[in-house]
């Protein structure tokens, strides 16, 4: 869903809030882990999960500046040093990351895109998860996370052609790491979960 215009959220304001844009590589070595959120929405996954575990890095990439302005807010309210924005695609993550330095992916509540014909523009699509694990390292995990029974079923089946699912999970229980989305549809049903591991 496209966010609402905010006035505020323009390159200049992004960039001296620290939102990059320009795809460089980043040099994550000095962490233990790094974690990359894809399609971060307005943060709340994220920045939680920064705020808990300091001594790890956390990713949000999101295409949308009027969300990233969103996440910039959180960031800098919670003071978190641990955590960078990237207002990008996900199709650049290979723009940004070397390869094998990435320890886990999330894809919360991804864009289900339902007609057949826009199935390619899934974040789950085969040519997406090939991505995902040239940035993963080995042993690496990829969590997907959606309310959309179909889109699931679809994506559980891609995935296994591409990772070692070790875990679906058809309720997922609320904890203290839910989107913002999340925290609303799960009042309307199950929201499902699936784990996959790069072993190849």
């Amino acid at each position: 869903m496209r966010q609402r215009h905010i006035k505020q959220a323009t390159i200049e304001n992004l960039s001296s809030m620290g939102v990059l844009f320009e795809p460089v590589y980043l040099d994550l070595s000095s962490y233990s882990k790094v974690h990359l959120e894809i399609g971060a929405g307005k943060g709340q996954f994220i920045t939680s999960l920064a705020k808990d575990f300091p001594n790890e890095m956390f990713i949000a990439i999101e295409m949308d500046k009027n969300v990233c302005f969103r996440i910039a807010e959180k960031k800098i309210e919670m003071k978190l040093d641990n955590l960078l924005i990237l207002l990008t695609s996900a199709e650049t993550i290979t723009d940004w990351f070397h390869p094998e330095t990435i320890h886990i992916i999330y894809l919360n509540f991804s864009d289900p895109w339902p007609k057949a014909k826009h199935h390619k523009r899934r974040l789950t699509w085969p040519i997406m998860l090939e991505k995902y694990k040239m940035v993963l390292k080995q042993d690496g995990i990829l969590q997907f996370r959606t309310d959309h029974l179909v889109f699931f079923q679809d994506s559980l089946e891609y995935l296994e052609s591409h990772f070692t699912i070790t875990d679906v999970n058809m309720h997922v229980e609320e904890s203290n790491y839910m989107t913002e989305y999340e925290v609303k549809k799960r009042k309307l049903g199950a929201i499902y979960q699936v784990k996959g591991i790069k072993t190849t």
